[in-house]
């Protein structure tokens, strides 16, 4: 495993013991991290604060990343506690449900805005506000999730596939941007896992068995592989990677 001893990072995007933001802040934290974690809301805030308490010393902070003012009190209190920053996740994404059960032609002008708000926006507000804390420590490394449905239509994804193709065109020009200050900028596109999020796309499970039977591996990806592939793209060993899309989906990507 790729060590991250001695660094610090935060984690965005947990929201129970089976969101990938979990399974990467496990990983991180069994890697050596000292992490920052987020909830968006009170609703939420009991659940990151029992998952976190198998962590290390953590920092539990509050954030909507809808929210500008609490992405600058976020990386404020960041600043205040660790003197800087070595990684960020962003796990954030969201469109409502209608959006989500509607055929794509009948998307709202409202529903879009907040897809691609939460979904892709805030990861360029939340890298902009995490900047002056890389560069404290040299450079940095940020990552985001996104999926495949960017790509290709999956039935019910809907304009969360718009959100995520404007969230992998925002890390590329991000990492443009960063690239002099030594930040990489990179994204993992998971293959479909049980999240609380996936559950709320209609036939979602009928997806997964698609994957098992179609991969080049005949399985679908855990929580355990894009954790693995997440500690290479945040540790030091990828450090001449960036503005990349790794693909972590059993390989499923490459098959017609």
């Amino acid at each position: 495993m790729s060590t991250l001893a001695g660094k610090t990072g935060l984690i965005v995007g947990v929201a129970n013991k089976r969101s990938i933001s979990w399974g990467i802040a496990r990983a991180a934290a069994a890697a050596g991290a000292r992490l920052a974690l987020t909830y968006p809301s009170e609703r939420l805030e009991e659940n990151v604060r029992d998952l976190a308490a198998s962590l290390e010393n953590p920092l539990i902070l509050p954030c909507d990343v809808a929210s500008d003012q609490q992405i600058d009190a976020l990386a404020s209190a960041i600043d205040a506690e660790f003197g800087g920053i070595d990684f960020v996740l962003h796990g954030a994404a969201f469109a409502p449900k209608d959006e989500l059960n509607n055929p794509f032609v009948q998307t709202s002008r409202e529903g879009f805005r907040i897809a691609l708000d939460v979904s892709a926006y805030s990861f360029i507000a939340l890298t902009r506000a995490v900047v002056p804390l890389m560069k404290k420590r040299g450079g940095g490394s940020v990552l985001t999730l996104t999926y495949l449905g960017s790509q290709r239509v999956f039935t019910n994804y809907n304009v969360m596939g718009v959100a995520k193709a404007a969230l992998e065109a925002s890390v590329r020009y991000l990492a443009s941007d960063l690239g002099p200050e030594n930040i990489r900028v990179n994204a993992i596109s998971a293959g479909p896992i049980k999240t609380l999020a996936a559950m709320g796309i209609k036939d979602f499970s009928s997806i997964r068995d698609v994957y098992k039977e179609r991969t080049p591996l005949r399985r679908n990806v855990e929580l355990e592989d894009v954790a693995e592939a997440a500690m290479f793209l945040l540790s030091g060993a990828s450090r001449g990677v960036t503005g990349e899309i790794l693909m972590v989906d059993a390989g499923y990507h490459v098959m017609g």
